[in-house]
């Protein structure tokens, strides 16, 4: 709690009601924000009202350490927020569904790592023919022989058990979307995965294996910048 010291973080009841959502009429609110006399947040009251999913959320969006989750998750979820937007609903979905519904979290983690292969894969520089209607294992070897990772009798042993293991791990997450997940029409009494345990285990996976593919992506192939064109009417003249 010491992370809200409003002495150090004066903009904190601004911040907290960017997450504060309610219904016009007064009848619902995720959560309640109680204030003092003179209008000041009264920060632990209010942090007492919040829902478990809302404050992990709160917590990775602010980098705070989380037992569940590897430090890194915030980094991913921040660097999908500015990169891609049609991901970030996904993944930030399967953050409120871990506890309640861990079998569409696990769904929605591999819709998120599709996402931002099928991205990476858009760019003209990638000598791999994009294909929209991959999922997720067969855009994992794509992006592997994009990035000339992909298992061949040419590398170390070990670099191509490294290999072929990172293609497994993404065929079971994506077996595990496919075949024990609601996602696919399967009815609740059907389904195995019913512990979050195995969603967070899931997400913390899919978050490694992501910034692995973007920090490389970055590295090989580096954005390119593009200076602004001016177009100038050749009858302009200056004002003086």
């Amino acid at each position: 709690m010491e992370f809200f010291n409003s002495s150090k973080y004066k903009n904190v009841k601004f911040y907290i009601q960017r997450w504060h959502e309610y219904d016009e009429r007064g009848d619902w609110e995720n959560f309640h924000i109680f204030t003092k006399d003179n209008g000041d947040i009264l920060l632990l009251e209010t942090l007492h009202t919040m829902p478990g999913d809302l404050l992990l959320k709160i917590a990775v969006d602010l980098g705070v350490q989380t037992p569940d989750f590897i430090p890194a998750v915030a980094t991913f979820r921040n660097d999908i927020k500015s990169n891609h937007s049609s991901s970030i609903i996904a993944f930030e979905k399967a953050f409120k569904d871990i506890e309640d519904h861990p079998d569409l979290s696990i769904g929605l983690a591999n819709t998120t790592l599709e996402g931002i292969i099928k991205d990476i894969l858009k760019d003209d520089r990638i000598k791999v023919q994009y294909d929209k209607t991959k999922t997720l294992y067969d855009l994992v070897q794509d992006i592997l022989k994009a990035f000339c990772l992909y298992p061949n009798s040419e590398m170390p042993m070990e670099v191509k058990q490294i290999g072929s293991g990172l293609l497994k791990v993404n065929q079971s997450i994506e077996k595990l979307r496919s075949e024990q997940t609601a996602m696919h029409g399967k009815a609740q009494e059907e389904l195995t995965i019913k512990d979050p345990l195995y969603a967070y285990f899931v997400i913390n996976s899919v978050t490694t294996i992501g910034l692995f593919f973007k920090s490389y992506y970055k590295l090989k192939f580096p954005p390119v910048y593009e200076p602004p064109v001016f177009d100038f009417d050749e009858d302009d003249s200056l004002p003086f």
